[in-house]
């Protein structure tokens, strides 16, 4: 059996903190641009029922995905299982859900919250779609088809913060942080039983 490519031990408490550590990097880059990375997070009914439906599609193209048999999706699904599932093995589905919260929270503060207005206000709304998707899609970039997924997850996270041409950078939150959570259940899952299974 392969080692795991990082500390089992270490990963969970080291990967909430590197993800809120995102948040201060949205300050900082928020002062250098003059943008208020959380001026559009408005707590209203419509963002919370738009990001739990919004969620939806993420999910079920994760599992049609998932029963997909090409080679580079389960290179993919090779790479997540090694590496979130001993690190994620003995942790509660709270935990989970502290973490996928944590990601989406700090993720999309960074991305939607400051780099897709600071693009936009410098070339257009177009280009700071695109251009922090792309951004975003690369230091997601496990594999090739991986980042164009994940540059496509946040062309679709980019759209859904004007969502009914209202800006509220709290439905691509709790879309982020929903479906890293459904992901984070499915690999445990699948991990879970893939042990017992070799026992």
């Amino acid at each position: 059996m392969n080692e795991p490519p990082i500390d089992p031990d270490n990963f969970f408490k080291t990967a909430c903190k590197f993800e809120a550590a995102l948040i201060l990097v949205a300050i900082v880059l928020g002062w250098i641009a003059a943008i208020n990375p959380f001026e559009f997070i408005i707590f209203d009914e419509q963002a919370i029922i738009n990001g739990i439906t919004g969620t939806l599609p993420l999910c079920l193209i994760f599992i049609a995905l998932n029963q997909l048999k090409l080679k580079s999706l389960q290179k993919i699904r090779r790479v997540l299982h090694q590496t979130l599932g001993p690190s994620l093995y003995k942790h509660h589905w709270t935990d989970l859900f502290v973490l996928a919260a944590i990601a989406g929270i700090s993720e999309e503060i960074l991305f939607r919250g400051v780099i897709q207005p600071w693009i936009e206000n410098a070339w257009g709304m177009m280009a700071g779609l695109l251009v922090s998707s792309v951004i975003f899609g690369l230091v997601h970039a496990v594999t090739a088809l991986y980042f164009v997924m994940a540059t496509a997850v946040s062309i679709y996270l980019g759209l859904y913060l004007d969502y009914d041409n209202t800006r509220n950078l709290l439905t691509p939150i709790i879309i982020h942080s929903l479906y890293d959570f459904f992901a984070f259940v499915i690999i445990l899952h699948s991990y879970r039983l893939e042990q017992q299974k070799a026992k």
